[in-house]
């Protein structure tokens, strides 16, 4: 069985284990797509079809793909330096024990915040306008740990990164991210859906039936937390195909390789960010495979980069090879509780290195 043939065989495999009701997956190395196909439904309650044109909640991918990548912007035209801390950068953080957290610590995940905290039940009993004001007043005050060595993986942090952009920048996340990276790339349709607008016409993967929303979260997104502010923030909130995703990451991919690419990064800014921190198994706002039971599995190199979302998405970037895995999934859709997917991913990324280099053509 060739390459094609045994991943396709995977996949129907996948949706007929229930694993996800559906996926898109590409396949690219040295900036050639070589695979790139959808399975699947994308509701499983209408039937419809999963396509390569679906649009996913990107959910935590959004740390990677749209907080850090505005940030490197930032630090590429100088206007921050990730050795700047809170009280320097916005004043509310001045005389509080939040004042020397660096950008470079809550990219790392080593400022001291913790990993998540429900905010969204203080929230939701306020009117729309006042609750980002009182989601910044409940960061200020949350207990944070002092060490800045020990790391946690925390929403909270990138909620502040968000903060960051958007007060540097004078324009909200989902704004300086279109002005600034997507459409110098022609991305079309890799952003956040701001739920205070009208939704766009273009079809979405469903995902979770949300007891506190009491319906099917189609287009909105499913974190809790971004949804109550509006669908738009650091942690959550992103929304793409996998083809914008491979376009975003490739521009990302020449830059590291010191190519012209379209958002005039140096490589400096993108090497740095992509080199692993302190022995911490990530790099600033990127994950990099474990040693043991990555969801890249056992063949991707050291010299990865990657990131995995919670409804169900995912993708990984072997920098040695330049082989790139995006699998976007809904597999929380109808509930959350289905976890197949984390005994899947290692099998898919196992099989795709090992075929890679002998027929992947």
């Amino acid at each position: 069985m060739d390459f094609k043939n045994s991943i396709d065989s995977l996949m129907h495999q996948a949706i007929f284990d229930s694993v996800f009701p559906g996926a898109v997956l590409l396949i690219s190395e040295k900036n050639r797509i070589l695979f790139h196909r959808a399975y699947g439904l994308a509701n499983i309650f209408t039937k419809r079809p999963m396509t390569v044109k679906t649009l996913f909640d990107l959910a935590s991918l959004t740390k990677p793909l749209a907080t850090t990548v505005a940030l490197m912007k930032l630090v590429n035209d100088n206007r921050i330096n990730l050795e700047d801390t809170l009280d320097n950068l916005i004043p509310d953080f001045q005389n509080t024990d939040k004042a020397s957290i660096t950008i470079k610590n809550l990219l790392a995940h080593v400022s001291g915040y913790p990993d998540y905290r429900p905010y969204y039940k203080i929230l939701e009993k306020l009117p729309f306008q006042q609750r980002r004001l009182k989601l910044r007043k409940c960061l200020l005050a949350e207990k944070i740990e002092n060490s800045k060595t020990k790391m946690v993986y925390s929403d909270l942090g990138f909620m502040i990164l968000a903060w960051i952009v958007e007060h540097i920048s004078g324009n909200q996340l989902d704004r300086y991210i279109s002005k600034t990276i997507c459409i110098p790339l022609g991305l079309k349709t890799l952003n956040f859906i701001d739920l205070t607008t009208k939704k766009p016409a273009v079809t979405f993967a469903a995902t979770e039936k949300c007891s506190w929303r009491k319906k099917i979260l189609e287009g909105e997104v499913h974190d809790e937390n971004a949804y109550v502010v509006g669908g738009i923030d650091g942690h959550a909130g992103l929304f793409g195909t996998a083809e914008e995703i491979w376009r975003l990451l490739i521009c990302l991919i020449n830059a590291y390789c010191n190519r012209i690419n379209a958002l005039q990064f140096k490589q400096q800014t993108v090497e740095y960010f992509l080199t692993e921190v302190n022995n911490t198994g990530r790099t600033l706002g990127f994950d990099m495979p474990s040693k043991h039971n990555s969801s890249a599995g056992r063949l991707f190199s050291p010299k990865s980069v990657g990131h995995l979302g919670f409804t169900g998405t995912s993708f990984w970037i072997d920098l040695d090879q330049f082989i790139q895995v995006i699998l976007l999934t809904n597999r929380v859709h109808p509930g959350r509780q289905n976890e197949k997917i984390k005994n899947f991913r290692p099998r898919l990324h196992n099989t795709i290195m090992e075929n890679l280099g002998q027929n992947g053509s």
